[in-house]
């Protein structure tokens, strides 16, 4: 009995993004390939990147820290919060500011900056 529980946790297990994004950017780039040809790719990927590029950010967030409200333009009714984020995409360390629902929905960012290491984008996310 206690093999099939610990065999039931172990297949029920996953990965955000932010630690499979190397094996999530190639498997990405290895399926546009298979579909439009070799060569292809990679430059798709960059495209689809571009195109949902506060989802991908969102989803690959390891921190989060709320830092107020935001005051933009109505959207509906709905209030939104700006949201601190450290995460690691397509190989590269980010730090960016999210504009985020209630109910933990991205819907815009405000800025994003780059690092190749993690020890400087976690300087950068603590840093006011």
């Amino acid at each position: 009995m206690r093999r099939t529980a610990a065999k039931e946790f172990i297949m029920s297990m996953f990965q955000p993004v932010s630690l499979a994004s190397d094996r999530v950017m190639s498997a990405l780039v290895s399926g546009l390939e298979i579909e439009f040809g070799p060569g292809a790719g990679a430059t798709l990927a960059v495209r689809f990147l571009e195109a949902e590029e506060v989802d991908f950010h969102w989803d690959a967030r390891v921190e989060e820290r709320w830092i107020g409200s935001w005051d933009g333009a109505d959207d509906e009714g709905l209030e939104l919060d700006r949201v601190k984020v450290l995460g690691r995409l397509d190989g590269l360390w980010f730090v960016a500011i999210m504009i985020v629902d209630g109910d933990g929905n991205a819907h815009g960012m405000m800025g994003k900056r780059g690092f190749s290491r993690a020890r400087d984008a976690r300087l950068a996310f603590t840093d006011a």
